[in-house]
């Protein structure tokens, strides 16, 4: 299916070193993927889509009519491996907070409207998965969205409409600045609003909802499915002082030299090989970001909840039919360099 990559730094990054240059980026995985083997959809050739912030505009004060602040998102219906467009951007933007996201269609026809990530205001989201059985809910949702929040989705993807879903949830969606508290209330009222849909259309097959939503300065993403007995698609994190090619051919590794967590990355794949970089999310968690680089991780309890003591008991199968769960590990394909020291746990 899809795979997306989150990236959040105290400094800036060029985008080169996420989406081109390193031998496992994101790009790269689009159609030589490690860890998946999705038979129907072998590649992520349906559309690509970065967004990015500017640093400058999140320093600054703002004006009150401004557009200052909001993120510049590019996006395209052809391959992302052969985008010259997008190789040549990526030399050229640096940001300290981007999304990414290749896209093979689950949902939605294919078409630019229905490239992830999209944005609202300060606000961008992307999507991984599949709410099951959508089209028996989607009129539930869009009635119960506002005139301005109905008019938001201009493609016909479930994501998107999950989107403008977590919209209604916010006390303020055009607010120039939102609490990481203030996103996670609204991401699990809009999980929990979904599910509830759900159980009252007698929808049996779980939802996948690796849902992740960023102002610039915050970030909020789950690793979501509705049910007790399956894992959730694949999701990573891994955390450092420096993210860089420490041997020619795109070989990347995070590295820590002192406690501080200056880089945070969270993505549906590994973008390297060393395995000491990446530490898996547990199906069922919500991850918040603050804007001053702390990170939490916190069980979603509800109804699909379970006990870390048997939450490894989940069984992958179904994820893996949806080419969402990774079946391996990450492993030093090259015994020649040290290995790295672990990072830290979340």
């Amino acid at each position: 299916m899809c795979r997306l990559l989150i990236y959040k730094g105290t400094d800036v990054i060029e985008l080169s070193h996420l989406l081109t240059r390193p031998c496992h980026s994101i790009i790269n995985q689009a159609f030589d993927s490690r860890l998946r083997l999705d038979r129907r959809r072998p590649i992520n050739g349906d559309g690509f889509g970065v967004g990015w912030y500017d640093a400058q505009e999140l320093d600054q004060p703002e004006e009150p009519s401004s557009t200052q602040g909001e993120p510049c998102i590019f996006n395209s219906v052809t391959p992302a491996w052969n985008n010259a467009n997008l190789t040549r951007l990526a030399v050229k933007i640096k940001s300290p907070l981007v999304f990414a996201h290749v896209r093979a269609t689950t949902a939605g026809s294919l078409s630019l409207d229905n490239c992830h990530p999209w944005s609202y205001g300060k606000l961008m989201w992307m999507h991984n998965g599949s709410i099951s059985d959508f089209h028996l809910i989607k009129r539930k949702l869009q009635a119960s969205l506002s005139d301005e929040l109905f008019a938001v989705p201009q493609g016909n993807t479930d994501s998107e409409w999950a989107f403008a879903l977590f919209l209604s949830f916010l006390p303020n969606p055009k607010a120039k600045s939102f609490t990481p508290n203030v996103l996670k209330k609204a991401m699990l009222s809009c999980i929990a609003q979904l599910n509830q849909w759900a159980k009252e259309a007698k929808i049996t097959e779980p939802s996948l909802m690796n849902f992740c939503i960023t102002d610039g300065k915050s970030v909020v993403a789950t690793r979501y499915v509705s049910s007790r007995t399956d894992e959730a698609a694949s999701l990573w994190f891994s955390s450092g002082t420096t993210f860089h090619e420490y041997a020619p051919g795109g070989h990347y590794r995070m590295t820590k030299s002192d406690k501080r967590e200056n880089i945070f990355l969270i993505a549906s794949e590994p973008l390297t090989f060393e395995k000491a970089d990446w530490m898996e999310i547990p199906s069922n968690t919500i991850i918040v970001i603050t804007p001053k680089m702390n990170i939490l991780q916190i069980p979603i309890i509800d109804e699909f909840h379970v006990p870390a003591s048997v939450a490894n008991k989940r069984l992958g199968d179904f994820a893996a039919t949806k080419g969402l769960l990774s079946r391996g590990q990450v492993t030093n394909e090259h015994d020649d360099t040290p290995p790295n020291e672990p990072t830290s746990g979340l």
